[in-house]
């Protein structure tokens, strides 16, 4: 037990590939600046439109408004009211909203939907719908407080959420109105980690988490057309697939195949789009990890605040001028989220650090820092006038690359493209004008600009700046992290014995990298492949040797930690489900035909790792103080050919012709079927033989 949740924490993640679908995920929500859809949109920023659409005609369902929800229909999706299945039932939930408002006229009104909708409708839409419709009329004389009556259950303002639910699912079909692929991929591996969780008896470390940002209501299946009951008979490998992804009976999983017309892939993406998120509670992790990455920009008109995604309710830290705008120029989010400063406490272990000492200390920019002391450094070089170096938090050239955040906006017509970053930024520049407050940086903002210039110098490769600057911050650093030390010394020597200054490449070995072994038994083996690399060609690609993006996330982890500024929830959960993803299929015993769809196997996919990687992972806990283990790069990433993650058993492995076990043993678990075909050679009949002699 203790190993899996051990696991958990430590599985390697390409953070490369999860900014990639971030980014994605806040420019089709629309949620970040310059996200307006490009000339060749993708496929989640085209269908903006729609899912604004959809989430409209949802609120006007779920509010009773029947009348504005049928005209949004009818101006935008008219196809969709063909389905008279689907006309009758907008009908009849319209003719009890009007009773429920107890009016006299609204009486009248709901007498005449009957007559001139309701009954025509409930002639042709399906066999049932008839004595539905003669039910129904019990409400004009039964009243809706009345719990004894037989049209309780019509009265019931449930009803208006399901056919909310249920339109939400036929629209997301007919428009091709999918979520972003970000959306869907945590929909999917948190159900699979609690699923995996279940079946292994135990707790997850982020229930707090899964259990609050995936509900556990799912929007009612869109159901086929008649037309389609007769549909041919579909693979029995996809049927199963389905069934066992999104956790569907097999008629579950063969009615949505008829829905998606034998489409696997829009049957499993219709399924995955019912199952319901919190939406703000994912932009608040979105937001968090975007700063954390330096993906968008702090506030630095906010002093002292910063995103904190709590273990009991969520609550998010204004952190940036978008924050206020839904207070001065109606853009941002819906939700109501409430500012609260982050005490930043920590162990002895952390560094205490106070505002003048941040303050000071100068972080230079990969192209302005100065020359070091040491003779045979690799780093590039300059000399800023008067040899000042310049605050990384003072100066615009790395944050002029950071988006803004403007938070989620659901109120825009839907006729009308989303307002143009042009309105935000005079709407933003009216907010900052508007307080008086100063470009002054805040302690906490210090640290996130100290960290992301760390990360950024060391995905340059600049080591020994980065060292430099790290012993002058936190002296102690290195002797709670001697791993990322002899890292960084591994990134100097590989780029000196590039330069073919094998002398100083030597040097540094012997000044730093054997010392560090000696201390530490479990680098000598990474030493000694660290030593060999003087006997390779000096034309090798330097990528394959120095996967800066992998350590360069680790020192953020690491670095922010010791600063008091924790890893992103986003993070967390990311790790952890991905590690019950891919055991999970190991206990199934085959592969995931859907993660490359969602770019899981991306998730997965590790670069080369460097040399001293292997002997961080046994010796992480007792030398990082609570520091995260190396993390994977996208950098040198390689796609399998069968578009799998690593490590994961198929039947095929053993010989197991698919279809027998599918369809030989419905009634075993998967994983004992196969054992039983893998003991006589993959015979179903000679299984059957022995099971029933």
């Amino acid at each position: 037990m203790c190993e899996i949740l051990e696991a958990m924490d430590s599985t390697p993640v390409n953070w490369e590939a999860l900014d990639a679908l971030v980014i994605d995920f806040a420019k089709s929500e629309r949620l970040i600046d310059g996200s307006s859809p490009p000339c060749s949109p993708s496929p989640s920023s085209s269908s903006y439109k729609w899912r604004l659409l959809i989430s409209q005609i949802r609120r006007f369902l779920e509010s009773g408004d029947i009348d504005s929800a049928i005209d949004l229909l009818r101006t935008h999706a008219p196809a969709v009211l063909d389905d008279h299945r689907l006309l009758f039932r907008l009908q009849k939930q319209k003719f009890i909203e009007l009773l429920r408002k107890g009016t006299d006229e609204d009486r009248d009104s709901a007498i005449k939907c009957v007559r001139a909708s309701l009954a025509p409708c409930a002639l042709d839409a399906y066999p049932e719908a008839y004595e539905e419709f003669k039910h129904v009329l019990l409400a004009l004389i039964y009243d809706k407080d009345d719990e004894t009556s037989p049209v309780v259950n019509e009265w019931s303002e449930g009803r208006r959420f399901e056919i909310a639910g249920f339109l939400s699912s036929v629209l997301r079909a007919h428009l091709h109105a999918y979520d972003p692929i970000f959306s869907m991929t945590l929909r999917y591996l948190i159900s699979i980690h609690k699923g995996f969780c279940l079946h292994q008896g135990f707790s997850s470390p982020i229930t707090n988490l899964t259990e609050r940002l995936l509900l556990e209501e799912r929007d009612p299946p869109a159901t086929p057309q008649e037309s389609l009951f007769e549909a041919p008979p579909f693979d029995e490998v996809d049927i199963q697939a389905l069934a066992h992804a999104v956790e569907l009976t097999r008629q579950g999983a063969v009615d949505s195949l008829k829905f998606a017309k034998g489409d696997l892939h829009q049957a499993f993406q219709n399924e995955l789009c019912r199952m319901r998120l919190d939406i703000t509670l994912l932009d608040e992790l979105v937001r968090e990890y975007c700063i954390y990455r330096g993906i968008i920009e702090s506030d630095p008109t906010n002093h002292g605040k910063g995103l904190h995604v709590t273990s009991g309710k969520a609550v998010v830290d204004q952190l940036d001028p978008g924050s206020n705008l839904s207070e001065n120029c109606s853009i941002g989010s819906d939700s109501d989220m409430s500012s609260s400063s982050v005490h930043i406490g920590g162990s002895q272990s952390k560094l205490d650090l106070t505002s003048s000492q941040i303050a000071d200390m100068e972080v230079r920019y990969p192209h302005e820092t100065t020359s070091s002391n040491e003779n045979c450094s690799t780093s590039k070089t300059h000399h800023p006038q008067g040899n000042k170096a310049v605050q990384r938090n003072r100066s615009p050239m790395e944050r002029g690359k950071r988006k803004r955040w403007r938070g989620r906006n659901e109120n825009l017509e839907i006729v009308s493209e989303p307002s143009s970053d042009t309105d935000l930024i005079d709407c933003t520049k009216m907010d900052i004008k508007k307080s008086s407050m100063t470009y002054n940086v805040s302690n906490r903002l210090d640290k996130y600009e100290i960290i992301l210039g760390m990360k950024e110098l060391a995905s340059e490769g600049m080591t020994t700046e980065v060292v430099e600057e790290i012993n002058a911050l936190d002296p102690e650093f290195f002797t709670h992290n001697p791993i990322l030390l002899f890292q960084m010394k591994q990134v100097e020597f590989f780029k000196l014995v590039r330069a073919g200054d094998h002398s100083c490449a030597l040097k540094v070995a012997s000044s730093h990298l054997g010392p560090l072994a000696a201390k530490d038994q479990a680098l000598l083996k990474p030493l000694k492949e660290t030593l060999l690399t003087l006997l390779k060609s000096t034309e090798e690609p330097i990528g394959k040797q120095l996967p800066l993006d992998t350590l360069a996330t680790s020192l953020q982890v690491a670095l922010g930690r010791r600063l008091g500024i924790e890893e992103p929830q986003l993070m967390r959960i990311i790790r952890a489900t991905l590690n019950t993803h891919s055991e999970w299929f190991k206990l199934q015993m085959c592969k995931d035909q859907f993660e490359g769809l969602l770019w899981i196997n991306s998730l997965k996919e590790v670069g080369s790792p460097l040399l001293g990687d292997a002997a961080s992972k046994s010796t992480i806990d007792t030398c990082t103080q609570g520091s995260s283990p190396a993390t994977v790069s996208s950098s040198n990433a390689r796609m399998h050919e069968d578009g799998s993650s690593p490590n994961q058993i198929s039947s095929t492995d053993i010989g197991c012709d698919e279809n027998s076990i599918i369809k030989e043993f419905l009634a075993l678990p998967r994983a004992e079927a196969i054992h039983l075909l893998a003991q006589y050679n993959g015979n179903a009949e000679t299984v059957i033989q022995q099971i029933f002699a």
